[in-house]
């Protein structure tokens, strides 16, 4: 064995010298080319220093064989060691000098991507940025939409009409307190003469929710001047305590309201069931029945299928309430009076029908029964006051415009109190007739240069309950000249509506310099349709009106649209009133 002192002065040489060792792991010892050695000391000359001193140890008897094989394996271990280190070290380096981008499979992006989303919503749950989850699933399923129309409108009054007082505003009266027929104060007038100018603001802003499994939910706010059925206009710097008029805020309305349930969804294939507050559910082409902007209350059930290639039958159903009574009517006394409730129940059944590649038609017939919609004559009672309330006053109209024929609705008995009649006649007005409406609708579209199309529209409305001896027999309005001594004339109304037009033009205006122009003209007599839910600006708006229409529309944008309208309008019966309408527009749509 070696000596303590010699093995230590070793083991401090091979320590000295470690990287120029190299050992062949099948002999004794190798040179740093890789030559091998034999597993017994080694004669021949060496180029490692290291090797040559062991191989000289053991041929003077220092070191033996046996002890010069341990010290070169353990030699040969920290070469290798050092090796690595001084690799490890050059890599370390690399790595800080160098940006490594190693390739992830996707499997593991996801799971990096989830813990880093967990982890991130944790912090955020813990600081308070934000609390997660705080909003519904179903406001991903919201659509909002809207509107804002800005409107410059001048009404022309032609000479010639007749200004004696025989244009009654019966909406006037029957909203307010009731009118003494026996004063010598003329009743609330419309204005037949004088030229108005308005500004007007339209604005609308609603949103539809699918609500899943078939179900959507719809909201809808607006403007307008008051809560009438027909107009969301808003007329800029009102009077007279409408709202508006320096600079004040204007009222929002709640304008749709609704939850409606589909089951198909499919153009050619749905039944569709609303309830609440919705747009007109009914196919139609003109005004001269519904108004654009009138809402349905109740509930529609609606369902089209196609029975052959291009023809998709369809019908509409439902049920709306028009007018509830007041609960506490009548308010002054102690006995309440029977129920007036007003209702209007309909149907249209109609078609699709693709004709070809260039044509296509859509009719429809619809039955449109209002109940109880009339006025009635009341039980003979004695109104002291104008407070005093008779048991059919509810069913005057809540809402009218002009046109419609109205009858007295209080049965005031001549007593002495009111001088036989000669005096405090409080008077509120109820429609004279029942309406019970019968329509066709029809649109033939001519697409062969499409987006450019040609349509032909038409409606014609009859009111089939028209009772021409009841109006002659209780008309306080829409008769002719008066006979010898005062008496009335005779009654001078009539039962029909229709409308036709042409438009040519892109149906959508999408794109800029997209167009339409459209011509209509129409024939209305007073109690063909109820007033009070058709067109609010022809003539005034309202019924007993004829005359045409030009309309014109011009895109600036894909949401951005100027129009232009002219009506002139005349009375189809009774005393001359002439009327002219111009509009100019701009719309924005979004």
């Amino acid at each position: 064995m070696i000596n303590t002192k010699r093995y230590i002065q070793l083991l401090f040489l091979q320590f000295f010298c470690w990287g120029s060792v190299f050992v062949s792991p099948h002999g004794f010892a190798a040179d740093s080319d890789g030559s091998t050695v034999t597993n017994k000391p080694s004669s021949s000359k060496s180029q490692n220093v290291t090797i040559n001193l062991i191989n000289r140890l053991v041929e003077r008897g220092v070191l033996s064989a046996e002890d010069a094989r341990e010290l070169i394996e353990q030699a040969e271990n920290d070469a290798a060691e050092a090796r690595a280190q001084v690799l490890q070290a050059q890599t370390d380096q690399a790595t800080n000098d160098t940006v490594r981008v190693p390739y992830i499979p996707e499997i593991v992006k996801v799971q990096i991507r989830d813990e880093i989303k967990d982890d991130v919503l944790e912090q955020a749950r813990l600081e308070h940025w934000v609390a997660p989850n705080t909003l519904p699933a179903w406001v991903s399923h919201m659509v909002v939409n809207g509107d804002i129309r800005v409107r410059y409108e001048d009404m022309f009054f032609p000479r010639g009409n007749n200004t004696t007082g025989v244009f009654p505003n019966f909406n006037a009266i029957n909203t307010g307190p009731p009118f003494d027929t026996t004063g010598t104060d003329f009743s609330p007038q419309r204005d037949v003469d004088q030229d108005r100018t308005q500004v007007r603001l339209r604005a609308r802003l609603g949103t539809e929710v699918d609500m899943e499994n078939g179900f959507t939910a719809g909201l809808r706010l607006a403007t307008g001047s008051d809560d009438q059925p027909v107009s969301e206009n808003q007329s800029l710097g009102a009077a007279n305590g409408a709202q508006g008029g320096n600079f004040s805020k204007y009222a929002v309305w709640l304008d749709r309201a609704f939850i409606k349930y589909e089951l198909g969804g499919l153009p050619t294939k749905n039944l569709a069931i609303s309830v609440g507050r919705f747009d007109n559910p009914f196919f139609s082409t003109s005004t001269i029945m519904w108004a654009n902007d009138l809402a349905f209350d109740g509930l529609a059930l609606q369902g089209r299928n196609q029975v052959a290639e291009g023809v998709t039958p369809f019908f509409t159903a439902g049920a709306f309430p028009v007018f509830d009574t007041d609960l506490n009517f009548s308010s002054n006394r102690p006995q309440k009076f029977p129920s007036e409730d007003k209702w209007l129940y309909a149907g249209q059944v109609g078609s699709d029908w693709k004709i070809n590649e260039d044509f296509g038609f859509k009719g429809a017939g619809a039955f449109y029964y209002f109940d109880r919609i009339e006025g009635e004559l009341s039980d003979p009672f004695v109104p002291l006051t104008a407070q005093d309330q008779g048991n059919t006053d509810d069913t005057r109209p809540a809402f009218a415009q002009f046109g419609n024929t109205y009858m007295n609705l209080r049965n005031i008995t001549p007593t002495a109190a009111n001088d036989f009649g000669t005096i405090d006649q409080w008077q509120y007005f109820g429609l004279a007739t029942r309406f019970q409406d019968v329509a066709f609708t029809g649109r033939m579209d001519y697409k062969h240069f499409e987006p450019f199309v040609i349509s032909l529209t038409g409606e014609f409305v009859k009111n089939v309950a028209f009772d021409r001896a009841r109006l002659n027999a209780l008309a306080v309005n829409n008769r002719g000249s008066g006979a010898p001594g005062g008496a009335l004339g005779p009654f001078v109304g009539g039962d029909t509506a229709w409308i036709g037009g042409i438009n040519l033009g892109s149906v959508a205006l999408q794109k800029r310099w997209d167009y339409n122009i459209g011509l209509n003209y129409r024939y209305v007599e007073s109690d063909s349709v109820v007033d009070g839910f058709c067109d609010p600006d022809f003539g005034g708006g309202g019924t007993n009106v004829k005359g045409y229409a030009i309309r014109a529309a011009l895109a600036l944008a894909p949401r951005i649209f100027l129009g232009l309208n002219w009506m002139s309008s005349d009375q189809v019966a009774g005393p001359t009133l002439k009327a002219d309408t111009f509009w100019l527009d701009a719309n924005a749509v979004f």
